[in-house]
This record gives C-alpha cells, structure tokens and sequence, in this order.
C-alpha cells in the first residue's frame, strides 16, 4: 500500500510509524521542511508526497488544520484521480466535509471525513508514536451511508493503524457529540488550572489533579480554531456545565447538605450505569 500523509504533526507522525512499521510505503507532505527531513531521517517516510505521485497512493490522510485541508484539496485535487481515497484527519466536521465534498466531486476524486479519536496532551512529530490508535474509535462521515464497500474499504486501508473500533455519522452529530468528550474537558482544564493555587500544588496534589489538569497542556493556537469552529455545541456545552456548578455552589455556599448530596450522588450513579 502506498500511503500519502499530509501533515506529520502529533496525528500524521503517528500514522506514517504506524504504516511504515506494518510495512507499507509512505509520502509525507508538510510545510516544515525540517520535519520532513527528520520524518525522512527517521524513516518514518520514504519520500515527499507531491502532484506527481499523489495519483498513486492507495489512502492520502491530511492531518492539518481543516482550513489547510481544503487549500490541500484544491490544490491536489486535479492529480489525485480514482485511486486514492482521501480521509481528513480534522477535529470537527462541518467546517470541512460539505466544503470537501464539493471538491471532490469536482475533481472526482473520492473522500470521507474522518477524526480518530486519539491523542496526547503534546503535540509534534517527535511525539507520535505507531501505537496511538491501538484500540481507539475512528469517527468516519461518510458522504452517503447505504455504500457498504465505500466503509470496507476505509476499513481496510485503516486497518494497519490498529484502531479498535469504527463510528459512522454525520457533521453535525460529531460536532454536537465532540463538544462534550473532547472540547468540554480541555476547557474545564485550562479554567482549572488557571487558578492562583495552581502554582503552588506541588506536595498537595496526586491523581485527582492529574486526571483533571492533563488535557490543560494545550496546542493554543490549534484548540483556539476547534473551540470557534464548533461555537455552537460547544457554548450550548457550557451552559449546562455553568448550570451544574452552579448548582453545586450554591448548595456548598448555603451549607445546604440534602441538595450537595442529591447532586454528587446523581455523578456518581451516571458513571455506575455507564459501567466506567
């Protein structure tokens, strides 16, 4: 398999490692030169993923910022043919499936949005790893949902990177859904962390700290683009969140033991029927 990766960050290192440890050939695009001499270097990729050679990969995944994405498309989309099937690798969907639909279907080329749903607090190429997906859920956003051989095929050319399982929706749900088990959490992060007690937790802390202060370790200028690209299910997220702590609050402020305990109890039996 011929694999073409544009990008080669946190998530594109990590897919080149882990289809050039499986065996396969792969090109790498990326604006930093020095990364893609490294990337080559490393042999994380054999060589550098061009107009004149996209038309041979089997899978091109653009794992760049969906704005980049789309210029990647465009620019590509005249040399990519019927071979290639290309997956964006972007953290929410609206912004660019119905856009890179569009150009597909002008080239004729085939795509599928997609978000592997797998990361760490760090990003670069020197963090990847060829195990990141071991075992993680890939989001696929398909362009219609009756075409059988259209999801195999994802799923074979997915397999090398090992993920343990495949969703299939739309923009919107994955928007709506990733408001809350992504974009949620790295915002109740950094506003933890942000506290004047922070800097002084060292000797008072252990997992509870970590467990909440780890996505704050945040790519800001990545994390800025996804929280606006996805403002709506994001703020209606927040909302809800500002209401339960509200709730909280106020019941600890007035001393108020019956309502406290309602609200800590009514956590703590949602993740016992959830079975984590």
């Amino acid at each position: 398999m011929i694999v073409g990766i544009v990008g080669l960050g946190l998530i594109g290192g990590s897919f080149a490692k882990a289809y050039t440890e499986a065996g396969h050939d792969v090109l790498g695009m990326e604006k930093d030169v020095s990364v893609l001499q490294f990337a080559r270097m490393s042999e994380a990729v054999r060589g550098e993923l061009t107009r004149e050679n996209v038309g041979e990969c089997d899978l091109v995944l653009l794992c760049v910022y969906p704005a980049a994405a789309l210029e990647v498309m465009k620019e590509l989309g005249p040399a990519i043919g019927k071979k290639p099937l290309v997956i964006d690798c972007c953290g929410t969907k609206r912004v660019i499936v119905e856009p890179g639909m569009k150009i597909a279907e002008k080239y004729g080329f085939t795509y599928v949005g997609g978000h592997p749903m797998a990361g760490t607090q760090y990003s670069g190429f020197k963090y990847s790893r060829a195990d990141l997906y071991h075992g993680a859920p890939m989001v696929i956003v398909p362009p219609t949902f009756d075409d059988i051989e259209l999801l195999d095929r994802v799923k074979t050319l997915l397999a090398p990177a090992g993920f343990g399982q495949f969703s299939v929706t739309t923009a919107r749900e994955h928007d709506r859904m990733i408001a809350f088990t992504s974009q949620l959490p790295h915002v109740l992060a950094c506003a933890y962390v942000l506290s004047p007690s922070c800097p002084n937790h060292n000797g008072f802390s252990a997992g509870s700290y970590r467990d909440v202060s780890r996505v704050a370790n945040i790519n800001a200028k990545l994390w800025t683009e996804l929280f606006l690209e996805n403002r709506e299910p994001l703020v209606a997220e927040l909302e809800v969140l500002n209401q339960n702590l509200t709730n909280i609050f106020q019941a600890i402020k007035n001393e108020d033991k019956e309502t406290l305990y309602a609200l800590l109890e009514q956590g703590h039996q949602v993740k016992q029927k959830l079975g984590e």
